[in-house]
């Protein structure tokens, strides 16, 4: 007798053959590929499913079977799902990005709203109300969408005359109402205005009434997060140098729906909110889900502290800014 077929002691070892092997791979088909239970496997192969469960651990550990996780190569999985338990998320994707991408952040952006479309339409069902904030990655967003479940398309928040990208933040809601073939609650203001006066006053017009008084109702929001530096936020571009100093001097170092927070996510400046036309962080509160777009290194700081406000069960964002959240 072969030495393969005696242990060291004398007693009979297992010798896997060809018909074992062959049951095996097909218990392993029926299993991962068929989707039958283990009990429905013994009964056809007349044994007790305690024996086909050892049977594929077995498999699986000496090779024969190879289990593969394999996602698209954008996602990066163990980011997502380290974001995820860090910080308590209900949705977490991290998409792959390279310092050195041909095209840079504006490649990085579009990337960001080509993934966060596709999560859109997954997780939105037929009745909700989406919010949408403006930022360059809605912009991004807006185009990618290609199917939403029926439902109702709400701007959160004003635009900015600074960029000529922002005559579409009206359209990006225009467009997402369209592929839900829902209605679209637009906003037709500034989003910072010179005084609280002169914003309270706007937020009395009958299309900017109709489009605030829906806040409460929104079911998913989308927002993103604006770095305090020159061409990271819509506020910071569109306030004074003294101004812009002063809050940075009072700790200001995000910005999130027109709301300056500093590095502990606590609201800075309160003063100014009265000067914005958004959604505010009480409402958002109230939200059931509510989705951070992030992506860019130079956003990872104010990433971290939006995060910490609590507003936020979901995030997309890129592996740098990832990389720093997981610091």
């Amino acid at each position: 007798m072969s030495t393969r077929q005696r242990t060291r002691g004398g007693a009979r070892a297992h010798h896997t053959g060809p018909e074992e092997l062959v049951h095996t791979a097909a218990m392993a088909r029926r299993f991962y590929l068929e989707g039958k239970s283990k009990t429905e496997i013994a009964e056809e192969f007349g044994i007790s499913r305690f024996k086909v469960a050892r049977t594929l651990e077995s498999a699986v550990r000496d090779g024969l079977i190879r289990l593969e996780i394999r996602l698209p190569a954008e996602l990066d999985a163990e980011r997502s799902d380290a974001l995820r338990t860090r910080y308590g998320l209900s949705h977490s994707l991290v998409f792959n990005s390279q310092a050195d991408d041909p095209g840079g952040a504006a490649v990085i952006t579009r990337r960001l709203g080509s993934v966060a479309a596709d999560l859109l339409a997954e997780i939105v069902t037929e009745g909700d109300v989406l919010g949408l904030i403006w930022g360059p990655e809605i912009e991004a967003l807006g185009p990618e969408l290609t199917s939403l479940a029926r439902c109702t398309v709400v701007q959160l928040c004003g635009v900015t005359p600074l960029r000529p990208v922002d005559a579409n933040a009206v359209e990006a809601v225009r467009r997402a109402a369209a592929v839900a073939r829902g209605v679209a609650y637009p906003i037709y203001a500034p989003h910072l205005l010179p005084d609280g006066e002169t914003a309270r006053m706007l937020r009395r017009q009958p299309g900017i009434v109709e489009a605030v008084s829906r806040f409460s109702q929104v079911t998913k929001a989308v927002i993103t997060v604006g770095g305090w530096g020159p061409g990271l936020s819509t506020v910071y571009d569109a306030l004074g140098e003294a101004e812009r100093e002063d809050y940075r001097r009072q700790g200001a170092c995000a910005e999130v729906s027109g709301r300056l927070i500093d590095a502990e996510g606590q609201v800075v400046a309160p003063e100014l909110s009265e000067r914005i036309i958004a959604i505010s962080f009480e409402e958002l509160r109230r939200v059931p889900d509510v989705i951070l777009l992030a992506d860019g290194v130079e956003r990872a700081t104010a990433t971290a502290a939006a995060l910490k406000t609590g507003l936020f069960n979901g995030i997309v964002t890129d592996t740098a800014v990832a990389e720093h959240l997981l610091v």
